[in-house]
Parts: C-alpha cells; sequence; structure tokens
C-alpha cells in the first residue's frame, strides 16, 4: 500500500502541472506563444542544468568504480532496447516522424524524474545512488542518439554530415560533457584544492534549483499542448494505446520473465525493473517542440501513460514480491 500511496501521490503531483498548464491553455490565460518560450526556456537552461547536475554529482571514479556491474548492464540493456523500440514503433505506424517519437517513448521511460522519486521513496538511499549510477548509461544513449537522431533529426529527411554533427552541439549534449568533466575532475587533486575540483556554492545552487524546474514546466507544456489539441482523438487513438501498453505492461513484464531464467544481481534487478516501469518520458514534448514540430501526438503520450501509470507501476512491485520475494 506505502508503494502504490507514493506513485500515486507523485502522479498527482504531475497531473496538476497538467491540469494547470491545461487551464491556462485553453482558457487564454496565457500569451499564445508561452509554450514556445516555455520549450525554449526547457531546451536552453532546465534540461542542461538537469542533466548538467546528474553527472556532476554522479559521474566519479568512485561511484562509476563501486558500480561498475550496474553500469555495465545498464549500457547493454540500453543497447538492446534501441533496435527493440525502433521495430516495435515501425508495427505501430508508417509515419517517419511519429516512428521517432514512439522509439524514443519506448527506449527511453521517464526514469528522471518519476524513477528517481518513486525509487527515493521506496528504498534505501544505498539502492537510490545505485539507481543513479543506473541510468548513467540510458542519460549518454539520450544525448548521444535519442535527441539527434530521433527528436531534432525529425522526419527522415536526408542530411548532410555537417547537419547532423550540429545536432549532436546542442544545449543538452554540452551540458552532458561538461557535467562528465567536472564529475570526474571532482575526485582528481588539483593544485588549490587536494579533494578535487569544487564548485562555488552559489554555482551549484543554480544548476540544481534551475535543474528542479525541468520536470514541472515540462508537465505544464505537456498540458499547454493538450489544451489545443483534439482531446478525444487523442484519448481515442489507438497507436498512443499500444505505445502505452507495451511500454507500462509489455517492456517490464518481459524482463520479469527474463530475470526468472538469467539470475541478476538484486540491486542490478530492483535498478532495471524501476527504471522500465515506468511511463512515458517528457523530452518527447518539450525537445521536438523548441524546433517547431508537431507535439500533439507526444503531448497525448504523456497524459495517458502518466495517468495509466499510477496503476501499472504498484502492479508491477507487487508482482515482483509475489515472484521474487522483494
Amino acid at each position: 500500500m506505502d508503494g502504490f500511496l507514493s506513485t500515486l501521490n507523485q502522479t498527482a503531483f504531475l497531473f496538476a502541472f497538467i491540469v494547470i498548464g491545461y487551464i491556462l491553455g485553453k482558457f487564454k490565460i496565457i500569451p499564445d506563444n508561452s509554450a514556445t518560450v516555455l520549450s525554449k526556456l526547457e531546451n536552453n537552461l532546465f534540461v542542461p542544468a538537469l542533466v548538467m547536475g546528474t553527472f556532476i554529482n554522479n559521474f566519479t571514479v568512485n561511484k562509476i568504480g563501486q558500480a561498475g556491474k550496474v553500469f555495465g548492464i545498464s549500457f547493454i540493456m540500453i543497447l538492446i532496447m534501441m533496435p527493440i523500440a525502433t521495430f516495435i514503433s515501425k508495427l505501430i505506424t508508417k509515419d517517419k516522424y511519429e516512428q521517432n517519437i514512439f522509439t524514443y517513448g519506448l527506449a527511453f521511460a521517464n526514469f528522471g524524474f518519476m524513477g528517481n522519486a518513486v525509487v527515493k521513496a521506496l528504498f534505501p538511499e544505498e539502492l537510490f545512488l545505485n539507481y543513479i549510477i543506473f541510468t548513467l548509461p540510458l542519460w549518454i544513449m539520450i544525448y548521444l542518439w535519442g535527441v539527434p537522431a530521433l527528436l531534432i533529426g525529425g522526419s527522415g529527411e536526408k542530411r548532410s554530415l555537417t547537419e547532423s554533427l550540429k545536432s549532436f552541439l546542442n544545449p543538452m549534449f554540452i551540458a552532458m560533457i561538461i557535467g562528465m568533466i567536472i564529475g570526474l575532475l571532482s575526485t582528481v587533486p588539483m593544485p588549490w584544492n587536494e579533494e578535487g575540483l569544487r564548485l562555488p556554492g552559489f554555482i551549484t545552487s543554480v544548476i540544481t534549483v534551475s535543474g528542479d524546474c525541468m520536470s514541472p514546466v515540462a508537465m505544464l507544456l505537456t498540458g499547454i499542448t493538450v489544451s489545443s489539441i483534439d482531446m478525444k482523438k487523442t484519448f481515442t487513438d489507438v497507436k498512443i494505446y499500444a505505445a502505452t501498453f507495451i511500454r507500462l505492461i509489455i517492456i517490464p513484464l518481459a524482463f520479469l520473465g527474463l530475470a526468472k531464467f538469467i539470475p541478476f544481481d538484486e540491486t542490478v534487478f530492483i535498478c532495471a525493473v524501476c527504471a522500465l516501469s515506468m511511463p512515458l518520458g517528457l523530452n518527447t514534448v518539450v525537445i521536438p517542440s523548441a524546433y517547431g514540430k508537431d507535439t500533439s501526438k507526444a503531448a497525448g503520450m504523456a497524459v495517458v501513460s502518466h495517468l495509466l501509470s499510477c496503476l501499472t507501476i504498484p502492479l508491477i512491485f507487487m508482482l515482483v514480491n509475489k515472484w521474487f520475494g522483494m
């Protein structure tokens, strides 16, 4: 029951911002260009700050060394998930842009904001730290492949090598590289500080607070986007339900079935279940909107999957407890 209430509370928190965004957009309380402004803030400030802060705090020699198995297995899992998600998305839709959105959503769940909150609420601090390490390869592949190839790459049009390289030079990828460097240097003795590189406190606070804004603003943006689309069409879109069902039910159950035959380390197992059980991520709304792309399908996916996840996440954890005694 505690797990169910924790998940329900977090989902309700997210949905409150979607509802607020929907009301603001539907009743024209905010300017017409608000979605564009918010998406620019997300892509150029809040998401990069979240990514940078994550890597600064967790991409250290000590943490990666201590959790090498967790890090390595996570990398293997996402490399397996990428072609599977690509294949499934082609079965769901023939439209290339929609394929990209579905591929991203199936490969990368909302393992960050939702995942962090659920793990923090249900498990001890030590496992939460391992979960952060487990998600690092997911962040890396998001900004090496997910963002540039799927969300920025567009509708399958042919792109020159220069255009492909430019897509990597986005604020999120740059923030990831900077975060990696600072994180690694934080454990390397410096001439002026034997404990390693340390950022001034006010800079750390700016990064942390900016990163904390990412998810609430993303949900506001989702609500604003949903306010301008046909809700009846969204909630009757079979493609959205197909992707949501695969993301919330099929993928985590497939992993649980696999775990019956492959003995995973308990820490790795729990981290994987938590990351795989989360709803569709929010980047499919946030990032394409900043490039003027249609986000109605992605917004619909976000609303439907987050709504249903308050039931499916507790269900998955109940099965874990029953089948594996955890």
